[in-house]
C-alpha cells in the first residue's frame, strides 16, 4: 500500500470527483479530512498559501465544500484568513504554546486514560487494538505521507481513549488542542513512531487489564517522553526559532 493509500484509507481521504448524491457536509468532512492530512504530512507547508480554487481544482470538487472545509479549520485554528488573498498555513507552533499544551495534556489525559480502565467496552478496546495494529503497520513506510498517515492515527488513539472515558468535556477540549497535528509538523523523525508504539502499547495493556492506576501512570509517562522527544527540537532552535522543518 502506497502512502497516498494510507492515508486515504485512515481517514477517508478524497482524491477524485463526486459521487452523486453525497451532501454537502459528508463531502465537507471528507475536504476537512483531506486537508488534515496533507498537514501532518507538511504537503501543505507551515506559512505556505492555500486558495480555494486551486484546491477545488487538485480535489475535483466544487468551490462549496472547500469553503465549508477551511471555515471549520479556520474556526480551529488550523489555518489563518488573509483578506483578499485567501488562506494561510500557521507557521510553526512556539515554545511556550507547547509548554501550555503539554500542561494541559498532564492534567487531562491521564485521567482520561483512567476512566476509560473502568469504563471502556470491549468494543472500544478493540478499536485501540485495531489502531495500534494500523500504526504498526505505518511505522516503516517511508515518506511524509506515511508519517502523517501514522500521526493521524496516533490523535485518533488519544481521541478514543478519551471517547471511552466517557467524559465528553475531557475529550472536546483535546480535540481543540489539535495537539498531533502540531507535534508532527515540527519534524519527520522515524524513532519517533517507534517510541510512541511501545509507549501506546503500555496504556491499551493496562486500560485492558482494567488497572486504572496504571492506565493513567502510562498515559502520563507516554505524555511526558513525548514531551522530552519534541522539546529537543526548540533547544536546538532556541525558544523563539520555529524555523524547525521535517
Amino acid at each position: 500500500m502506497d502512502d497516498e493509500a494510507m492515508i486515504a484509507r485512515g481517514r477517508g481521504a478524497m482524491t477524485g470527483g463526486t459521487p452523486p448524491g453525497r451532501s454537502r457536509g459528508r463531502l465537507a468532512d471528507e475536504v476537512y479530512d483531506t486537508l488534515l492530512g496533507q498537514l501532518m504530512s507538511l504537503r501543505i507547508e507551515p506559512g505556505s498559501r492555500v486558495t480555494i480554487d486551486v484546491l477545488a481544482r487538485e480535489l475535483g470538487v466544487s468551490q462549496t465544500p472547500i469553503r465549508d472545509a477551511l471555515n471549520r479549520m479556520e474556526a480551529e485554528g488550523l489555518v489563518v484568513r488573509v483578506p483578499h488573498a485567501g488562506y494561510r498555513i500557521p507557521p510553526q507552533i512556539t515554545r511556550q504554546r507547547f509548554e501550555d499544551m503539554l500542561e494541559l495534556r498532564l492534567l487531562l489525559e491521564p485521567a482520561a486514560a483512567r476512566r476509560s480502565a473502568e469504563r471502556a467496552s470491549l468494543k472500544q478496546v478493540a478499536g485501540l487494538r485495531r489502531l495500534l495494529e494500523e500504526m504498526a503497520e505505518l511505522e516503516g513506510g517511508n515518506g511524509l505521507m506515511a508519517y502523517g498517515a501514522f500521526g493521524l492515527r496516533d490523535a485518533a488513539f488519544h481521541d478514543l481513549v478519551a471517547l471511552s472515558a466517557e467524559n465528553q468535556v475531557i475529550r472536546e477540549a483535546l480535540a481543540r488542542l489539535h495537539t498531533h497535528v502540531h507535534l508532527f509538523r515540527l519534524l519527520h523523525d522515524a524513532q519517533v513512531t517507534h517510541l510512541a508504539m511501545a509507549e501506546h502499547e503500555e496504556v491499551l495493556a493496562a486500560i485492558a487489564a482494567r488497572d486504572p492506576d496504571a492506565a493513567a501512570y502510562a498515559m502520563r509517562r507516554h505524555i511526558l517522553l513525548s514531551g522530552e522527544r519534541f522539546r529537543r527540537l526548540f533547544d536546538i532552535k532556541g525558544a523563539d526559532g520555529m524555523a524547525v522543518k521535517a
